[in-house]
């Protein structure tokens, strides 16, 4: 069996969030301030004779994401998006890349992605704003 050995250090750097520039379809976005996304796959053991699986059952893989921006990076994007809602906007993709200044460059690709909805939170004494937003995603093609 393959055995995979990573080495201890690449250059002596890891990936940090210094490292991560983001596109919204064209344009980069310097107002983020956080990025999740994931898929997972339905799995499931599939029964016949006696007590242990004799098969696997595989079923829909369902991607998920959020980003969060600044208030006025939010703001930026209403104003291009139809009768400013967010929600409203054309699918688009979201373009993430990992530039080490030392190691390889990775780039993960966000498809068709739409907002799910748009809102404001404030409270008194705020002088910065941050706004998560959820996303609708199709698919993530990872590693690019």
């Amino acid at each position: 069996m393959a055995e995979l050995v990573a080495s201890p250090l690449i250059n002596g750097r890891s990936y940090g969030w210094g490292d991560i520039v983001v596109n919204v379809g064209a344009l980069p976005v310097t107002g983020i301030t956080a990025i999740k996304y994931e898929e997972e796959q339905e799995k499931e053991d599939v029964y016949g004779a006696g007590r242990r699986p004799v098969a696997r059952g595989y079923g829909r893989i369902k991607a998920s994401a959020s980003i969060t921006l600044s208030v006025e990076t939010v703001m930026a994007l209403t104003g291009s998006a139809r009768e400013g809602q967010l929600n409203r906007m054309a699918p688009f993709t979201i373009t993430v890349l990992y530039q080490p200044e030392s190691g390889p460059i990775i780039k993960d690709v966000l498809m068709n992605c739409e907002f799910k909805k748009q809102s404001r939170d404030w409270k008194e004494g705020d002088m910065k704003k941050e706004v998560e937003l959820e996303l609708l995603v199709s698919h993530i093609e990872w590693n690019r």
